[in-house]
């Protein structure tokens, strides 16, 4: 694993695969570490003649983090509802300049861009403010920000708020493996096969729920993407899961039909989550998108 200065702070990132080999830059969700990539997805991307690096964003795992209180509870809910409400210590743009740092740091002048959930809404940003580092995008159960979508189930916000509520290790990862239980849907066990086997690892390495309650805000206060989605020229995958009950499946189609030629797929019984039933069919499809995409160097 190594570490660089970007502009805001040390990031931690990691190569996987043969550095020759054109990049695919790995964005994770909310309070997610680049542990808690499924090595089958990564290891799936590398047999493909790729080269993989996952990082840390700001504000979690080993990566800086931010000398700002955080939100409490009731700022986050009433973000929610009023996006006003709040003032982010960063926005999700600023967590978009420090993937370009981490590129400027690579020497790459730009890489293939796959994001997860609140990684999805960086990469929509790094598609929209930095077109020219942005190859191609696979945009993963995420969102345009559009506000008449529907939004998550009672039991996903009541999961996620428990999740972020304890300094305690131990108490930590018994929410983290019960919200994930909700966020997962109904189909795949997530302590089973999805991204909560990975919990006491990630805990383990860095527990910083200030820092995912700080990362939550600047998701909760990004608005409305739509119009500058409507300009995104990058090629686009927007995978979705049909049973996802914190970012509901209309998030992936509006995300879909609102950038230009994008491509979707829809995965019936995939909840919030990255699952190994699932993982060989994302794989050829986020492969496939990337391999069809002519870069000049």
């Amino acid at each position: 694993m190594a570490s660089f200065a970007a502009s805001s702070g040390t990031i931690h990132f990691q190569h996987h695969g043969a550095r020759a080999n054109p990049r695919v830059l790995f964005v994770h969700g909310l309070g997610c570490q680049l542990v808690q990539w499924p090595r089958s997805l990564i290891d799936g991307v590398v047999a493909a003649g790729l080269c993989a690096v996952a990082f840390d964003n700001r504000d979690v795992g080993l990566s800086h983090g931010v000398d700002a209180p955080p939100p409490t509870i009731e700022q986050l809910l009433a973000a929610n509802e009023n996006a006003s409400a709040l003032t982010p210590p960063y926005t999700l743009s600023d967590m978009a300049r420090d993937a370009v740092d981490l590129l400027d740091h690579l020497g790459q002048g730009g890489a293939h861009v796959v994001g997860v959930s609140m990684g999805g809404m960086i990469g929509q940003r790094l598609a929209m403010e930095h077109p020219h580092r942005v190859y191609s995008l696979t945009s993963i159960m995420s969102s345009t920000g559009n506000p008449a979508l529907p939004g998550p189930t009672p039991d996903a916000i009541l999961a996620l708020i428990e999740s972020m509520g304890s300094d305690d290790a131990e108490t930590a990862i018994a929410n983290a493996m019960r919200a994930a239980g909700v966020l997962g849907g109904p189909h795949f066990s997530s302590e089973d096969v999805g991204i909560a086997r990975f919990t006491r690892l990630a805990v383990e390495r860095a527990h910083r729920p200030e820092g995912v309650a700080r990362q939550l805000a600047a998701i909760l206060t990004d608005g409305d993407r739509r119009p500058g989605l409507a300009k995104i020229q990058a090629p686009t995958l927007v995978i979705h899961g049909g049973s996802d009950p914190l970012v509901p499946v209309q998030a992936g189609r509006d995300t879909a039909a609102t950038v230009p030629g994008a491509k979707y797929l829809e995965i019936d019984k995939l909840g919030h989550d990255l699952p190994e039933p699932v993982i060989a069919e994302v794989v050829q499809a986020t492969t496939e998108h990337i391999l069809r995409v002519e870069v000049s160097r």
